[in-house]
């Protein structure tokens, strides 16, 4: 996918950098991307007032494909900006990139797989989960 603007995701959210984050070089350490790309998908998948999923299911990463294109600084936030690609029976593909100070500094396409706990197995998304996630489509 092309690079885009913060202003052109659906949903747009942010993190604060802690200094515990950075590395030896000063800069923030490549494993915590995934933790600010986590906090996107997060608040649309496990929004407490609106469940996309029944008790005994949950979602789960099955494919995470990262760019690393710039380095984050502390002290600041990163701005989260989150969409959806594609929703499939029970997966849904996540397009979502990492900005700090206007600046892009990652990009990640992720497929998450609505799962059975029970049985660990694919399982449908509800037509209500459907409904919620399709506001979250880029365009």
């Amino acid at each position: 996918m092309t690079k885009l603007k913060l202003e052109d995701f659906p949903y747009q959210t942010h993190d604060k950098v802690r200094y515990g984050d950075t590395d030896r070089q000063g800069h923030v350490n490549n494993i915590h991307f995934s933790e600010f790309l986590e906090t996107g998908r997060v608040e649309i998948l496990y929004q407490p007032e609106q469940p996309l999923h029944p008790k005994n299911c949950s979602f789960v990463i099955v494919q995470n494909n990262l760019s690393l294109l710039n380095e984050i600084h502390w002290p600041g936030t990163v701005e989260i900006g989150s969409g959806i690609t594609k929703l499939g029976n029970s997966s849904i593909t996540f397009y979502q990139q990492l900005f700090q100070n206007g600046v892009i500094v990652a990009s990640a396409e992720t497929v998450i797989v609505h799962v059975d706990n029970l049985t660990h197995q694919s399982t449908p998304l509800s037509d209500h989960a459907r409904a919620v996630l399709s506001q979250y489509l880029l365009k």
